[in-house]
């Protein structure tokens, strides 16, 4: 057993060309989408991408290749529970939002077009059905025997990951979607966002209290990576859940109060007349502006002011 552990290294580099040559496969068709396709699905002299979208598709793929390949992809596969938590956390939480921000509405019309699979996007995409369904893939994911077989078939592993990605891209449409009609009020949004981050409390807590080793494929080890033990790689598994997904989630929140509840709260209140009228003194509409024309027919139906000492004009 000390010879071979000796022998094992963890951080020995181990080349993945299938994690590159998916990232080179899916930056190659973003950039013919944009630069091919764009021009003629925007229209003459219309905005293909902006900025934000560029620099949300590179951050998704430096995302997607951080949590696919060498060194925590190899530690998380063969060694910490932990290393593979944050795989999941990376591919559910943060990829999928880069990936929608990354996405201009006219690229996803394009692909799934207007028939039957957009209608099966927008029924799947319902907060409930969505958030059900990802739900379940959080728990499933966790479950002992499905853990134990993905870490040693291979296939088994990049299918759940797939399942994980896809079910997260449907999490998070009707937050952050291309499609502005899947999308949920604000105050909606966070309700929604506030749950998720509730759902992962119920494994991370079962990690984190529990005795013994949980995942048999991570308990006997020939070198204990950073000399974590078993109950230790699995309560920094719990932890990485918890903490992890709630702060992210969280954050989204708080970001969303302020920039709608909080914004809109100082302009009505602040003593220096704005650009927009106070919600609080619309009376009224303002689909139709007022002109000289209207004020001077009004003052025309007004009856005749009475001069000094004679009765008004009936």
């Amino acid at each position: 057993m000390l010879a071979q552990a000796t022998t094992v290294d963890p951080f020995r580099f181990e080349w993945h060309p299938e994690v590159w040559l998916l990232v080179a496969f899916l930056t190659g068709a973003y950039v013919y989408m944009v630069r091919v396709i764009g021009p003629s699905a925007v229209g003459v002299g219309r905005v293909v991408v902006s900025r934000t979208n560029v620099i949300a598709f590179a951050g998704a793929m430096v995302m997607l290749w951080a949590a696919s390949d060498w060194p925590l992809h190899d530690i998380g596969e063969r060694y910490l529970y932990s290393a593979h938590m944050l795989q999941h956390m990376m591919l559910s939480y943060f990829l999928p939002p880069l990936v929608l921000l990354a996405t201009p509405e006219w690229l996803l019309r394009v692909l799934i077009g207007d028939g039957r699979l957009y209608s099966a996007v927008r029924w799947l995409a319902k907060p409930v059905v969505a958030g059900v369904l990802f739900s379940l893939s959080v728990m499933v994911t966790h479950v002992p025997g499905v853990v134990n077989a993905s870490v040693s078939n291979g296939p088994l592993h990049y299918l759940l990951h797939l399942m994980v990605v896809t079910l997260s891209l449907l999490m998070w449409m009707p937050v952050v979607g291309p499609f502005r009609e899947l999308h949920m009020g604000t105050g909606a949004k966070m309700i929604y966002l506030f749950a998720q981050s509730v759902i992962p409390t119920v494994p991370a807590g079962w990690l984190t209290f529990a005795e013994g080793t949980v995942y048999d494929a991570y308990g006997d080890q020939p070198v204990r990576v950073f000399g974590l033990s078993v109950t230790d790689d699995q309560q920094f598994a719990g932890a990485i859940m918890k903490v992890g997904g709630s702060v992210f989630l969280w954050s989204i929140i708080v970001t969303l109060w302020f920039t709608r509840f909080a914004v809109s709260y100082r302009d009505e209140h602040d003593y220096r007349r704005g650009r927009m009228m106070p919600t609080a003194e619309i009376t009224g509409h303002d689909d139709d502006p007022l002109t000289y024309d209207d004020v001077e027919r009004e003052f025309a139906r007004m009856p005749a002011a009475a001069e000094p000492g004679r009765p008004p004009t009936p």
